[in-house]
């Protein structure tokens, strides 16, 4: 009889962390004492609170302990699982109660979540379809192909508002209309799971934690539009989600549930992975397209839409994993159910990567409309150390940075848009007061610069006089010309690049050219960066007043650029240093002064 489930997060996050080792710890200090038939260990996927890995959450307690480390297991088991008594020490601080554990769902990360393409993420184990199906898997699946026809499927889709998570927003149900009433005998249904975004791991979270929510979704897309051929196009670089994938591909066919005949209603439709090298331009539809027909990653003019002309030419449907991972729930709770989450033209929910000068770094699922306030200070703890809040980069390199003064923005599509941001597939980037806003676009910058295809000249030659333009402002080098032209070249690789790569890439110069001008020119006609962090920009001095002369930073110069006698107040060499930071790390005394 298993009387205490626990629970052990198996996502990317704290396997880096070493969650295997705990693992086996716990497997073992389990054994020992004998209780392998009342206490089950479950691998799931993502918790959300990912900084805090490697996590074990023990049921029926619900006691969340927080980077357990495998000499914790024997503690965990002799006073947990034996005696009773929870162990306070590995505890999330969020839990611990005066008199009783805090649920979690009561906490600060957890209380305005509302999980639904992450529900099962965390709750069952990903790699056995019992479980799946035990939380109503599959029944939106067979509810469709035994009670709906296509075109009422498409209805439903079209009634929820749900728009595509990978960016655009696109009304998914309009985007599967086109495609169902396209001419072809042969159309396909693909998942984009080429996350490439820095910082971003929304889809590969939801593939290792719940892979047969995206399979049951799939399928149903291939029933509206008339497909009986899918593909899920997924980077290399996520094995543990391609592992699992390919498992709950499998245990789907041994189950009836793919391949020929499903809920023998005569439909049948089959799925198949593809693996992506990396390229990040491969997360746009017409490219990634390309890159599953066996060719190189580039983009095609649209018109024609995929949902005419995809995939060999074929009518195809093409969402992302979090676009997926809320079909199933729409089909079962109904439109009325999820139009009641969001806001007029957002409707459900979102899925955010939060990430940079946070406190709960991790993955969460908000409400359309929550504010960027309540995300990062109440669900993500505020910025740490006591330092201000200063901008948010939504949407990764294709998104802007959204500033202070639009702390309490709704998030949804449009709100995002009107400020000069973008949804984009999810990610979420804090940054605190120490950030300066002119290195921020530039870094993302070079990012798409590395990662233009090449194939249209806009994009591979404009963004590159880009980031060379930026390159000069921050070296210190900068002119007033500079600052115009920054805006004229955005404008014109907006205007005529091929595909969202480029269109999008200036997004992160202009809205920091927007609200953060003021930097800009303190590069470019102060030759100052107010963050400190452009090093050409940098200069340090010792303040006279308050050097005792002790020698530590002297001993500690790598460049020998400091000098000085004991008990005399020193001085560094402006043409020696290299501004390496070892002094002032090295300074008791707060002595040097870096501007």
């Amino acid at each position: 009889m298993i009387r205490s489930h626990i629970m052990l997060c198996s996502g990317t996050g704290c396997v880096a962390s070493g969650c295997h080792a705990i693992s086996d710890a716990i497997e073992a200090e389990i054994k020992a004492v004998g209780l392998e038939s009342e206490v089950k260990i479950v691998h799931t996927g993502c918790f959300g609170l990912c900084a805090l890995g490697p996590i074990m959450i023990i049921y029926p307690e619900g006691s969340f302990y927080a980077q357990v480390k495998p000499e914790d297991c024997k503690e965990i088991v002799d006073e947990h699982l034996l005696k009773g008594r929870i162990v306070k020490r590995l505890l999330y601080h969020e839990t611990v109660g005066d008199d009783k554990l805090t649920n979690l769902s009561d906490t600060g990360f957890y209380k305005k979540q509302k999980r639904i393409a992450l529900r099962l993420c965390g709750v069952i184990d990903p790699e056995h379809i019992d479980e799946y199906i035990g939380f109503n898997g599959y029944e939106a699946l067979g509810k469709v192909l035994t009670e709906m026809k296509p075109e009422e499927v498409i209805d439903l889709l079209k009634k929820s508002g749900l728009r595509g998570r990978g960016g655009a927003g696109f009304p998914t149900g309009l985007k599967w209309e086109f495609a169902a009433k396209a001419k072809g005998e042969q159309k396909y249904v693909c998942c984009n799971a080429d996350e490439g975004d820095p910082g971003a791991f929304m889809d590969r979270s939801i593939l290792e934690g719940d892979p047969h929510a995206i399979i049951e979704a799939m399928t149903i897309a291939a029933y509206a539009i008339g497909a009986d051929k899918g593909y899920v196009y997924v980077r290399a670089e996520y094995p543990i989600a391609v592992t699992r994938l390919e498992i709950a591909i499998k245990q789907a066919k041994e189950y009836g549930l793919l391949g020929e005949n499903i809920f023998e209603s005569g439909f049948g439709f089959d799925l198949e992975i593809r693996l992506g090298a990396g390229a990040f331009v491969c997360g746009e539809e017409t490219a990634l397209m390309t890159s599953i027909e066996g060719n190189r990653g580039e983009p095609r003019p649209r018109p024609p839409f995929p949902a005419v002309k995809g995939l060999f030419n074929c009518p195809t449907v093409l969402n992302n994993v979090e676009t997926y991972a809320n079909i199933p729930q729409i089909i079962l709770n109904g439109t009325d159910w999820f139009t009641s989450m969001g806001t007029e033209t957002s409707k459900g929910t979102k899925v955010f990567a939060l990430g940079g000068n946070v406190t709960n770094v991790g993955l969460v699922e908000v409400p359309m409309g929550t504010t960027l306030r309540e995300i990062v200070e109440e669900i993500g703890g505020g910025v740490p150390g006591g330092k201000k809040f200063k901008a948010a980069q939504t949407g990764g390199p294709s998104g802007g940075c959204i500033p202070a003064e639009h702390f309490d923005v709704p998030i949804d599509f449009e709100q995002l848009t009107a400020i000069g941001s973008m949804m984009g597939s999810g990610g979420l980037i804090v940054m605190d007061e120490d950030s300066c806003m002119v290195d921020i676009a530039k870094y993302f910058l070079g990012f798409t610069v590395e990662e233009s295809c090449g194939k249209c000249t806009p994009c591979r030659i404009g963004t590159k006089r880009l980031y060379e333009l930026l390159d000069k402002i921050t070296s210190g080098n900068g002119e007033m010309s500079d600052f115009d032209m920054l805006d004229t070249l955005c404008h014109h690789i907006i205007s005529s690049s091929l595909c969202a790569l480029g269109q999008t890439a200036p997004n992160p110069v202009l809205s920091t050219l927007n609200y953060f001008k003021d930097e800009y020119l303190a590069h470019i006609v102060e030759k100052r960066c107010p963050a400190g962090v452009c090093k050409d920009l940098l200069r340090y001095t010792i303040i006279e007043e308050k050097c005792i002369g002790c020698t530590v930073c002297l001993k500690n110069c790598p460049t020998n650029a400091i000098t000085g006698a004991v008990k005399v107040p020193h001085v560094i060499n402006q043409e020696k240093c290299i501004k390496c930071d070892v002094c002032v790390e090295k300074c008791k005394f707060n002595a040097i002064l870096k501007q």
